[in-house]
């Protein structure tokens, strides 16, 4: 992924209103970020733990989404799997629910995923970031192959999202 800089990431938006797009916190560390190893970019709002974005390449341009999701603390201890990149985690996997857009959000429709809490998905099927124990099965799919999974997956999730 081409690194992003926070205009680019909050004109990207397809399912908040612009002033929201405006008031929402973008990472401060975007020069820091591995965008070699990313898909997509991820984060967590630190001020509103029950917010998450992400903003993935899309048709040549970007869609961003906001979701509303557990708080980390309130995760259960049980094993679930990531429906994006398919990594089981303990705990590490939460439901992220993103207001449709248009005319359906705005009536209060929304869809939701199981993704990785920390919405590292990128890194857990490269191996840069460990889920621990099991966290990946094991497959005959090369990594490219498993990298176009995740990305199918989640441009399914905003195609949902946009529909």
């Amino acid at each position: 992924m081409e690194p992003l800089t926070e205009q680019e990431i909050r004109t990207a938006f397809v399912n908040c209103s612009k002033g929201e797009a405006k008031r929402l916190s973008v990472p401060r560390d975007l020069a820091d970020r591995p965008w070699d190893d990313l898909d997509y970019l991820g984060w967590r709002d630190p001020q509103a733990p029950d917010r998450a974005y992400l903003v993935s390449p899309s048709g040549g341009g970007l869609r961003a989404l906001a979701m509303r999701c557990p708080s980390p603390g309130a995760q259960q201890l049980r094993r679930s799997m990531c429906s994006m990149c398919l990594t089981t985690h303990t705990g590490g996997v939460s439901l992220m629910v993103a207001p449709r857009a248009g005319k359906a959000g705005q009536q209060g429709n929304s869809v939701g995923a199981y993704i990785c809490s920390d919405l590292a998905c990128s890194l857990y099927v490269r191996g840069k970031k460990d889920a621990g124990v099991g966290a990946r099965l094991q497959e005959s799919l090369t990594l490219e192959e498993k990298v176009r999974r995740t990305v199918s997956h989640l441009a399914a999730f905003i195609d949902k999202v946009t529909a």
